[in-house]
């Protein structure tokens, strides 16, 4: 493969400075220091919707009677301030604080952006809830500890979709507003306010006396993390926790203020990636959002590629399974060849590792179309950290690089048991979870460090310009009977890597045992491999000689590559139940919680490792 020029990308950080502390620690921060920032994020609103009143702000297609998506309907920063007034309006009316904020059980919509910005004005926090907690959940467990730990003082849904779950959780006198669906049996004798309505309330000097009384330790929401070990905890995020972290992004990539930023984006609002990172560099930068309804699913992704083929993103950021199926797709459609890769100045992805073949069938397709290669960024953050924290600062990304510290936050690196894990100090650190002062004091460590449970290494020990790669999660590592340490992410992404273009995610095992083993979960292209029908069962799918011959491969490669026990996987099994939500398997995002997994099938550990399943992939060498 040819090795293509960049398309000039600007690094806001190339420096950093690292100091040693007690024996077995280590402190790294940027040269660069973090310059003022706003003290909130309505100011940045407030600013763009009187200097830029007629720009658009977002855009989302309108849903048909057939139930397709037509055209796009835009709002305006000057429509968005004024309504978000009279939505503040309403909110300051009704008495609502945070001891009483708002929960928004909805996905992204116009209408949830204006109800998330009216509370900002009003000082009511709110809370963006996953969907599917209300919409696959089953037990709706999840909401429930959702409302029991936030106490809401009103619901907000979308639809009639979500009315079974609200007469499930939600107590009859609460007030609910919805966009529509008040009229279903399952909210019979409630009281439903109009979304209308509450945009329609007329607004009085309580709104810039509430807004004057926010300042920097406001809360804005609450944002529950994915419970990997625990029940999903809210995480504080007040106005210097979001407005700070901008600003550290603007300085890390300065290409968010070189033009007018476009950016068309599907991750979910009740995350950190959609709703903090992206809605709030949109409103930082006076950018507008084109709300993308697909997702990186068999049955979504068409749309995604449709809004692609339309809008030209000015930077692009997605999970590794998006970047996967748009890169499939560029080998063959021209038009989202052409608009995707028109003015992105810059890739950027998250949550999981993306595997090299990915990434070179991106390039092949971008040098193809434009005879150039897109910077493909990336990074380390979480929920508590705003979520920008670490970011690579160079183009030349390697899988499982993170970077450097973004302008001011410094990480301290503790060794511990053969691993060296990431803390971080700064003002986009939250201060906490809400109502569980027990967990908040266990996050943090004697000098106020966030304990963030991730393992780095440095990318080069000659040159720590270069920043730091990342070394799984300490809480997923384990260690065989032996006493050797697996180290779960690297292996894991190996793994995926080596699988490509059918293997979605794996999850170790052999805690305590001789040898490590991987449960595979596939990706739907096995079905194109298998040869057999798309109505075939995917257990008949799994066991087809053309897809146990692939995995055999895998298998027989990675055993040939290993150095030891620890990074030898000695036996592999294909898993045809996909994972849930409802035992926290999988978040909607869709990362793997490798914890809920490996308790939940348990039997199938233990069968894989007593050999007692019907396929069991061994090493060949």
């Amino acid at each position: 493969m040819s090795t293509a020029k960049f398309r000039p990308l600007e690094f806001g950080v190339t420096r950093v400075t690292l100091r040693d502390g007690v024996p077995g620690t280590h402190y790294l921060k940027a040269d660069q220091d973090l310059n003022p920032f706003a003290a909130r994020m309505t100011d940045r609103l407030q600013h763009w919707a009187q200097t830029a009143p007629e720009r658009s702000f977002m855009a989302r297609r309108v849903k048909q009677s057939d139930g397709s998506l037509g055209d796009w309907k835009h709002i305006s920063y000057s429509h968005a301030w004024a309504t978000a007034r009279s939505i503040a309006q309403g909110l300051i009316a009704r008495g609502l604080s945070a001891e009483r904020p708002v929960v928004i059980l909805s996905e992204n919509s116009l209408e949830h952006a204006l109800l998330g910005l009216g509370c900002m004005l009003a000082g009511v926090p709110y809370v963006p809830t996953s969907p599917p907690y209300s919409l696959v959940s089953v037990d709706y467990d999840k909401l429930k500890h959702v409302l029991r730990t936030v106490t809401p003082g009103m619901v907000f849904a979308s639809d009639a979709r979500y009315a079974k779950a609200i007469a499930a959780t939600v107590s009859a006198e609460m007030e609910v507003v919805m966009v529509e669906g008040a009229d279903d049996a399952a909210l019979k004798g409630r009281v439903v306010t109009a979304f209308d309505a509450l945009c329609a309330t007329p607004v009085t000097a309580q709104v810039d006396a509430a807004m004057a009384a926010t300042g920097p330790d406001t809360i804005v929401k609450f944002l529950f993390t994915s419970g990997s070990t625990k029940l999903p905890k809210a995480v504080i995020n007040t106005q210097r926790l979001w407005c700070a972290n901008q600003q550290q992004m603007a300085q890390s990539m300065p290409v968010l203020a070189e033009k007018e930023l476009v950016l068309v984006d599907w991750l979910p609002w009740n995350h950190t990636f959609g709703g903090n990172h992206n809605v709030g560099m949109v409103i930082y930068h006076g950018g507008t959002l084109y709300i993308d309804d697909g997702k990186p699913t068999p049955a979504l992704i068409g749309e995604t590629l449709r809004n692609l083929r339309e809008i030209a993103p000015t930077v692009y950021f997605n999970v590794p399974t998006g970047f996967e199926a748009i890169a499939n797709a560029m080998l063959t459609d021209d038009l989202l060849r052409k608009t995707l890769l028109s003015r992105v100045q810059m890739f950027f992805y998250a949550g999981a590792a993306l595997a090299q073949p990915i990434w070179d069938s991106l390039y092949a397709s971008q040098e193809r179309e434009v005879g150039e290669r897109i910077v493909m960024g990336t990074g380390l953050g979480m929920t508590e950290s705003g979520p920008f924290g670490i970011f690579v600062t160079n183009p030349h990304v390697r899988a499982g690089d993170l970077g450097v510290p973004t302008p001011g936050l410094e990480l301290k690196l503790v060794d511990t048991d053969g691993k060296t894990e990431v803390r971080y100090r700064g003002p986009n650190i939250t201060p906490g979870y809400w109502r569980n002062p027990e967990e908040t004091a266990g996050a943090f460590d004697e000098e106020g460090f966030f304990k963030t449970g991730d393992a780095v290494k440095w990318i080069d020990e000659t040159d720590v310009h270069l920043g730091l790669k990342f070394d799984g999660r300490i809480a997923e590592d384990f260690k065989l009977a032996t006493g050797t340490f697996v180290s779960v992410g690297p292996l894991r992404g190996k793994i995926i890597a080596a699988g490509a273009p059918y293997i979605q995610d794996v999850v170790l095992t052999g805690l305590n045992l001789k040898e490590v083993g991987a449960m595979v979960f596939p990706t739907p292209k096995v079905r194109e491999l298998s040869g057999l029908g798309g109505d075939a069962p995917l257990s008949d799918v799994l066991a087809s000689a053309p897809v146990l011959a692939h995995m055999q491969k895998v298998v027989n490669e990675l055993a040939q590559a290993a150095t030891g026990s620890a990074n030898r996987i000695a036996r592999l099994c294909l898993l045809s139940e996909p994972p849930t939500i409802d035992k926290g398997e999988i978040t909607d995002k869709g990362s793997i919680n490798q914890r809920a997994v490996l308790s939940h099938r348990a039997d199938t550990v233990a069968a894989l490792h007593e050999d007692r399943l019907h396929y069991i992939l061994k090493p060949n060498t």
